[in-house]
Parts: C-alpha cells; sequence; structure tokens
C-alpha cells in the first residue's frame, strides 16, 4: 500500500513558501546542499560563541572559545571562497541541526550550576557542536574528493583539521582542570 500523507498535512504544505526545497539530482547537488547547511551552521556558531564566553568561569575555557570564534570566521571566508569556486551562492539553507544544538546550549546556560559544573556542561555543549561540524566537514570532503574537485576538498579538509584540534583541546581542558573541579 503506497504512503499517504496524513490529513492535516496536504501536497501544498511542502510546496508553501519561503522553503524551496533543492533538487538534489546528483552527488554535486547533495555536496552544495550540506554546504550551505554548513555555511549555516557556521553563521549560527559565531552567535553562540559569545554567549558561551559569557556563562564560563574558566580563563581558559574562554580564551578556546574566543580561538575559535576566530577560527569559525576564518572558515566562512574559506566557505565563500568554495562556494566562489563552483560557482554557487552560500545562501539557502538552515541547519536546524545546529539550531537545535544551541537551543540545547541555551538551555544549559539557564540551569543553576556551581561554575565549575557550568563549564563542565558548556564543554560539553561545544564538543557537540564540534562533533556535528566534524560529521559535516567529513561527508563534504569525501564528497569533494569522489567529484575530483580537488581545490574544494583542500579548503574543506583544512576546516576538518581545524574542528578535530578545537575538539581535542576541549577534552583537554576538561580532563587536566574543567572536570575535575566539578566532581568535588
Amino acid at each position: 500500500m503506497p504512503y499517504r500523507l496524513p490529513k492535516t498535512v496536504t501536497k501544498d504544505y511542502f510546496n508553501a513558501k519561503p522553503f524551496q526545497a533543492m533538487k538534489l539530482n546528483n552527488l554535486k547537488d547533495l555536496m552544495i546542499h550540506e554546504l550551505k547547511d554548513i555555511y549555516n551552521a557556521e553563521q549560527q556558531i559565531t552567535k553562540a560563541l559569545p554567549k558561551m564566553m559569557e556563562a564560563t568561569s574558566s580563563d581558559k575555557l574562554k580564551k578556546a572559545f574566543q580561538d575559535h570564534l576566530n577560527v569559525t570566521e576564518k572558515q566562512i571566508e574559506r566557505l565563500d571562497k568554495v562556494f566562489e569556486t563552483i560557482g554557487e551562492k552560500s545562501s539557502g539553507e538552515k541547519c536546524k541541526a545546529m539550531e537545535g544544538i544551541i537551543k540545547e546550549a541555551e538551555s544549559m546556560m539557564s540551569e543553576r550550576a556551581d561554575a565549575s559544573v557550568m563549564d563542565a556542561a558548556l564543554i560539553a555543549c561545544a564538543q557537540r557542536v564540534e562533533h556535528y561540524e566534524i560529521a559535516a566537514y567529513g561527508t563534504a570532503c569525501t564528497y569533494a574528493k569522489q567529484l575530483g574537485m580537488d581545490d574544494v576538498l583542500k579548503q574543506l579538509k583544512m576546516t576538518l583539521d581545524e574542528e578535530k584540534k578545537t575538539d581535542e583541546l576541549l577534552t583537554q581542558i576538561a580532563e587536566q582542570s574543567i572536570n575535575i573541579k566539578a566532581q568535588k
């Protein structure tokens, strides 16, 4: 039996503006879709990091967040170059996954917590962001490699490596100080 839409959802629902789905005909279309998603995710991160910096009591963690904000801004510039290289606009997709991760972080920041426990929670939130980015950039790298887009692959790989380094730094900060303070 074919799948039927529930009565509350009509076919017009999916064609309504402002959302207009991009048609995905091939791997390049899928890569462009993913890159637009990543681009929006990075934009959201630039707005979230200052809030996380404000919420932390750790100077080391605040510096890590500030450094990552600076790196994220360069990553956005790099993505702009990627879009220019492939002849596409960077806008069009909203990263709902990053929106959810950031909402979860904002919810965590509204909790009543000891400062060191909040710092540990902020690291957990930041690592969720990093893990999403690592997955997204890893996938985009795979597509670029498959499509023979060596210039694009080089740019994306640079960002993927930065995301992995940030994740490692957050783990190091957690293990060497934040988590130790939070367990007391």
